[in-house]
């Protein structure tokens, strides 16, 4: 019955660059609409010198996920919102977990190179046995001459 609804858009542009009869054209909206959802924090447009809204490519995404949502699936703009903060939330935290994932596993290789010299788990290094020869040769004492 319920549909899995992905927000996500990071493979989109993030260029501020479509003013907002544009964007609102490719969202499907009204400019109207898009100026409400920005006061209602739903979208954060850039600024352009003069103050005028700038959307990029993953802005108008949005744009059409939080209309789809209204409109299809029948959430009110605070759910929304709310669904929104949690997509970015659950994104943030999995490149967090990837970036402490990436340091354990730099932190395992370090482990290993330094406890290679070593077998057993001891904290005496290992060397192998030597091939050398060694020729000892007793001390003549002075009785012995």
């Amino acid at each position: 019955m319920y549909e899995e609804l992905n927000i996500s858009v990071e493979q989109s542009s993030e260029a501020k660059v479509l003013i907002i009869s544009v964007a609102a054209r490719m969202a499907g909206m009204h400019p109207q609409t898009l100026r409400q959802y920005d006061r209602l924090g739903l979208v954060q447009p850039g600024r352009a010198g003069g103050g005028g809204r700038r959307y990029s490519q993953r802005d108008v995404a949005l744009l059409r996920e939080v209309q789809k949502l209204s409109q299809e699936e029948g959430v009110n703009l605070a759910g929304i919102k709310r669904i929104i903060g949690l997509e970015q939330l659950v994104g943030d935290l999995q490149q967090r977990l990837r970036e402490l994932e990436h340091q354990l596993d730099e932190a395992y290789t370090r482990i290993a190179q330094l406890e290679s010299p070593y077998t057993r788990g001891d904290l005496v290094r290992h060397e192998p046995p030597s091939t050398a020869l060694v020729v000892w040769r007793p001390r003549r004492s002075a009785d012995n001459k």
